[in-house]
């Protein structure tokens, strides 16, 4: 790392060159980064995709269909709602990217008093619609006192994209200047706060370059968007300020050349392994195969790794060029460490090392009590925010078009497939067998089949009926349910989509053996599976997290206990922090309208804090194990290293909780329970634990924490003392 810092201070004007460079290339790419990101990014390859496709090839179904909710206001004729309906539906004459067009006067219960729907149906995944809803933007007209709006999956894919780029400018007009004023409190001057700043937006814009390329191999999630941003600006202004902090330090007694290359050798070597920690951390996600965590995976790996380079490299540089004027324009004078409030409270803390483990070991595990009533669900409109005009229109539909009685049956598409033509008579019994089946089931409150439709459950009469009866009776059932060797059955249940009951059902429905073969589809099966994704695959990447963890610390501080230790306080701390999202979010405390908290915010936040915080167990034991080597003395080196650190882990949270904080006044609702799961965390491991919990146990640990199976503690220096 020595070799390193000398180097780029040698060619200190050619780094910046270099990076000048990069960042100008990177930035027209970051800038065409939104137009290829699309969907929520929950796509699972699994049973449910391939009973849609099935359903798309062989009975016709569209992909996807937007709905056109009508409004008409009280003093609107009858005549002019009518007339105002078949226009708008005229007018869609003109647009010839639909599949098929359901005007509300095709179909009984479609016009409502003052609601009316239409259905528009495409070929067309939702994502891939974005030319057609500009054209229909620009077709539909709205008139006095008559109204159409366009609801359904794709436009609230859509509206999730515009949201997410809204949020993503509000969060940084929110975080980015509290953000500079907690750098310069902690630096005292405008120039070295400013520094991280701008390594924050090198790294981001640099890393959304790097990620659009990524959209020719693989299909690219709006949440990218925020995630990129929440993770890098965070990471690279901790990693900047734990160097620059250095930097200053060693430029008391040392030459600016001295100062970069012990900087970039102590400070670089913390950046490395709490970057590493982090990248662990993140690629965990790959072991869930959904798109949304290899996505983030592969976004917060990229990040990861450019704040990581950006830190080692383009800051030393530019550290290097600015030289002394790191102090300019400094308005608030910096305190000595030795008189310092942290020098008192690190002192406070080791006096009484007891009482101040249990009371924060307390604080935690009161604040894990709600995460047993945590609800678990999977985003759908209501993560749009209330203004949105598709949110509106949506409730608007389900509240006047699907009677509150039959909200909670909810279908399931299954498709049976027989060697031969399903027709039949030999399969028909088949079929009815499973039909019977499916009738006895305490969850099944209906099932839609050619037996329900013609009332016939003799198989060899409804064989004939269906294969020599009249077609003009036979045809819609036929067209509807029957292709060639497969049946289509709906079953509605009495029970809610996003309920653990409905899950349960349709995997044991799933796993059974039935005398043909059956497809299970519809939006409980894609819950399930997803679910079922997440629970069998996350515990691998938690066992990859922590494994590589400890032994990553091992390494690191030649230590068995601090890396014991790190990740057990880690596991109860995130512990704790869900227990608050569950109390705020779902329970619905602090002015928040209760909400089940979003499947993926257990795993990010897991993933992303467990090595974010890190950091702070690097940066502070870093400095311990240094202070150890010189002096033998664990109480002192334990004191000395809060001292000199906890201003910069401080501010680097504060930092932290702002950035990924602000997301808490966005609107869509995953993104803002994620930054506030994210800022608590961060919140709790730098105070609660790493500023007491930590500096508590090293104490009564003493030099048991340097324990290395007999081996001295780092072979650079030789201790007096010896664990008793």
């Amino acid at each position: 790392m020595e070799k390193l810092g000398g180097f780029i201070y040698r060619y200190r004007k050619w780094v910046l060159a270099l990076w000048i460079l990069l960042i100008g290339i990177s930035g027209v790419f970051a800038l065409k980064l939104p137009s290829v990101l699309s969907g929520n990014g929950f796509e699972y390859k699994g049973e449910y995709n391939e009973t849609r496709k099935l359903l798309e090839r062989d009975f016709g179904q569209a992909k996807s269909s937007i709905i056109l909710v009508f409004q008409r206001d009280s003093s609107v004729s009858d005549d002019d709602w009518k007339h105002f309906i078949q226009t708008t539906f005229k007018d869609l004459k003109k647009f010839d990217g639909t599949k098929m067009i359901t005007t509300p006067y095709d179909r009984e219960g479609m016009v409502k008093e003052d609601y009316a729907y239409g259905l528009l149906s495409f070929n067309k995944s939702a994502e891939d619609l974005s030319d057609e809803i500009q054209q229909l933007s620009k077709i539909l007209k709205n008139k006095k006192g008559l109204k159409v709006t366009m609801t359904g999956e794709p436009i609230i894919v859509q509206d999730l994209n515009i949201a997410s780029q809204e949020d993503l400018a509000k969060a940084e007009m929110i975080g980015l200047p509290i953000a500079l004023i907690v750098l310069v409190l902690a630096f005292g001057g405008l120039i070295a706060a400013s520094i991280p700043i701008v390594i924050g937006v090198v790294s981001i814009l640099t890393t959304m370059g790097a990620v659009f390329f990524f959209s020719y191999g693989t299909d690219l999630t709006i949440f990218i968007l925020n995630i990129v941003p929440m993770i890098g600006l965070a990471l690279s202004i901790d990693f900047a300020l734990l160097l620059i902090n250095r930097y200053k330090e060693e430029l008391h007694t040392n030459s600016i050349k001295e100062a970069i290359t012990i900087s970039v050798a102590t400070a670089g070597r913390s950046i490395i392994f709490s970057g590493l920690c982090v990248f662990i951390g993140l690629s965990a996600l790959w072991f869930i195969q959904i798109d949304i965590f290899q996505n983030v995976a592969l976004g917060g790996m990229a990040v990861v790794f450019i704040s990581a380079f950006c830190a080692l490299t383009f800051l030393p540089a530019l550290l290097a060029v600015l030289g002394v004027k790191i102090n300019k324009f400094s308005i608030l004078r910096v305190a000595d460490n030795k008189t310092s409030i942290w020098h008192r409270f690190a002192k406070f803390v080791m006096k009484r090392p007891v009482v101040m483990a249990v009371a924060a070991l307390a604080i935690l595990l009161a604040g894990l009590i709600p995460v047993a009533q945590m609800t678990l669900s999977i985003p759908g409109t209501e993560s749009l925010p209330e203004k949105y005009p598709s949110r509106v229109a949506f409730e608007a539909f389900e509240e006047h078009f699907i009677p509150k009685d039959k909200r909670n049956e909810k279908k399931v598409s299954i498709v049976l497939e027989t060697k031969g033509n399903v027709l039949e008579t030999n399969n028909l019994e088949k079929v009815t067998s499973f039909l019977e089946q499916l009738s006895k089931d305490n969850l099944v409150e209906t099932v839609n089949s050619p037996i329900s439709a013609t009332g016939i459950e003799e198989e060899e009469r409804l064989s004939q009926l269906l294969q020599f009866g009249p077609k003009e009776q036979t045809a819609p059932i036929l067209d509807y349910f029957v292709r060639d060797n497969k049946m289509l059955v709906e079953v509605y249940l009495n029970t809610n989509d996003h309920s653990a009951e409905a899950r349960e059902w349709i995997r044991e429905w799933s796993n059974r053996d039935f005398e043909l073969t059956a497809h299970f589809g519809g939006a409980i099966k894609f819950e399930q599976e997803i679910f079922d994704e997440i629970f069998e695959k996350a515990p691998y990447g938690l066992l990859l997290i922590v494994v590589s963890t400890f032994f990553i610390l091992m390494a690191a501080f030649r230590s068995i206990l601090i890396p014991l230790k790190a990740i057990l306080m880690n596991i109860l701390s995130l512990s704790c922090t869900f227990g608050i999202v569950v109390w705020i979010f779902q329970q619905g405390h602090l002015g928040v309208e209760p909400a089940d908290i979003a499947l993926i915010l257990p795993v990010f936040v897991f993933t992303l804090v467990f090595g974010l915080s890190m950091d702070y167990e690097v940066f502070l034991i870093s400095r311990i194990q240094e202070f150890y080597l010189k002096t033998g003395d664990n109480t002192e080196a334990t004191i000395s290293g809060l001292t000199y650190t906890s201003k910069i882990i401080t501010s680097a949270a504060a930092i932290m909780i702002v950035v990924t904080g602000a997301f808490a006044f966005t609107g869509v609702m995953p993104i803002k329970q994620l930054g506030v799961g994210i800022a608590i965390a961060i919140f709790i491991d730098a105070t609660i634990v790493r500023m007491v919990l930590v500096p508590a146990l090293m104490k009564l640990f003493g030099d048991w924490n340097w324990w290395f199976f007999g081996f001295k503690n780092n072979g650079l220096t030789k201790h007096k003392k010896k664990p008793a």
